[in-house]
């Protein structure tokens, strides 16, 4: 019971110098890994989140050797950057792996189907297009739960082009 508050002196340095180590490593590899890594999160990116916050604590408590621990840093991240090369070039991996985008609200009309397997409410469409600055839900083409569970308002346009939710299908309800 005494060891719990306080072991020893050489035991503080160790975590002293683990944590400042492990703490240094772990950013310069995420400064060396990309934007992609300090991205907001989509379920890939939890992952990676959780496994280097993982990693990280073990590597600073000292329950793994640092040059194991480093070893592990690496592996998730050239990871990360593995599966993201994969997804950028296979459409098939890129729906695997980052899900698709869903409509919960398009042309006037609430995606029941969608808004049920997504969890979400009349009541969170509505404060998100308050959110976006918008009071009439008419001037509103669509309500699209993105990959990383952020919800987008798209306002209708006057344009005929290329519109920002081609891509996402409507379910039927």
């Amino acid at each position: 019971m005494e060891e719990l508050f306080f072991k020893d002196w050489k035991s503080i340095g160790h975590v002293t110098l683990a944590t400042v180590i492990a703490f240094i490593t772990l950013f310069f590899f995420l400064r060396i890994s990309g934007k992609r890594a300090l991205a907001k999160l989509n379920a890939f990116d939890f992952v990676v989140t959780v496994a280097l916050g993982s990693t990280l604590s073990y590597m600073m408590l000292a329950m793994v050797p640092l040059v194991e621990g480093t070893i592990v840093l690496v592996l998730i991240l050239i990871l990360q950057y593995f599966f993201a090369w994969t997804a950028r070039t296979s459409k098939k991996m890129e729906k695997f792996i980052n899900a698709v985008p869903s409509l919960v609200y398009y042309d006037g009309e609430y995606m029941e189907k969608t808004m049920t397997r997504e969890a979400i409410t009349k009541g969170e469409i509505l404060a998100t297009i308050r959110n976006s600055g918008i009071d009439q839900i008419e001037d509103v083409k669509a309500v699209v739960m993105e990959l990383n569970g952020q919800i987008t308002v798209v306002r209708k346009s006057k344009g005929n082009g290329e519109s920002s939710i081609d891509d996402v299908e409507p379910e039927e309800n």
